[in-house]
């Protein structure tokens, strides 16, 4: 592998980076809380972004809008439209930092990963949160949908990572015509609430999970750690198991991801 190209700009430190699906266009959000819109085949700036407060640690493209999304440290989310150059709305509910966000590839759901120790579900549509997913005991470091099912997998420095049926969300067939109280009713009822639920905890990395993954066609999970590990796990209905660890990183790892189409984890 070879470095095709170097951006270069006085900043602070990239936190988050999202390619867009069809151009060659690259988001990269900043600890100084900029977002920056780049053209990587012609290697040149196109566009910044400022609202948030502080460093802004999720970004994510829509796959098919003109949108994308970002999460800060300032607890807020942020949807924008590139084309009007501009912030759309701003989602509030999170308590802390925010780790991950990220567009489903076909609801108008959006989800996002914090320190609150909590995962949340929003409709981007109606403006509004439409589930909480709670059982993290730390931090929330990542949280990804998976590509075709209604799953979501998360990592947190708890040292677990868990796999959460959301497949009652989907029943449901939120409308952005709900009001927003109806909306807030099945997660205040923590004990009796059947629309997420939590499939699998995986249990074997010695420190946090920093990031998990799931594989874009198998039933795979990716997970690295401060324990300097990178593991991959085997999950069906029923079940789910650790099947190897990958050793030989001298640090914490803080991300890690499947190959779109080879047998290859980056």
């Amino acid at each position: 592998f070879g470095m095709l190209t170097k951006f270069e700009s006085k900043s602070k430190r990239v936190k988050g980076l999202s390619f867009h699906p069809t151009r060659p266009w690259i988001l990269a959000s900043l600890h100084t809380g900029v977002i920056q819109l780049w053209d990587y085949r012609i290697r040149s700036f196109i566009d910044k972004f400022e609202e948030h407060d502080g460093p802004v640690r999720g970004v994510c493209f829509h796959d098919s809008q003109p949108l994308f999304v970002s999460g800060g440290d300032d607890y807020k989310i942020k949807v924008w439209n590139y084309k009007q150059r501009r912030c759309l709305f701003t989602l509030l509910g999170h308590l802390d930092y925010i780790r991950t966000v990220q567009f489903h590839h076909e609801n108008p759901w959006i989800l996002s990963a914090s320190d609150d120790q909590t995962i949340r579900i929003w409709n981007w549509q109606s403006r509004s949160c439409i589930s909480i997913l709670t059982g993290h005991n730390h931090y929330v470091m990542c949280a990804r949908f998976h590509p075709t099912d209604n799953l979501v997998v998360s990592a947190s420095l708890d040292q677990t990572v868990r796999v959460w049926d959301i497949s009652g969300l989907q029943k449901k067939n939120y409308t952005p015509t709900q009001t927003e109280d109806s909306l807030n009713l099945p997660q205040n009822d923590l004990f009796g609430n059947t629309d997420v639920m939590v499939l699998h905890v995986l249990e074997g990395h010695d420190r946090g999970v920093n990031w998990a993954t799931f594989h874009p066609k198998d039933s795979l999970i990716v997970s690295g750690a401060d324990d300097r590990q990178v593991k991959f796990w085997r999950m069906s209905d029923t079940k789910a198991y650790e099947v190897d660890t990958l050793r030989g990183h001298l640090s914490n790892v803080s991300s890690c991801l499947f190959h779109p189409r080879r047998p290859l984890i980056l």
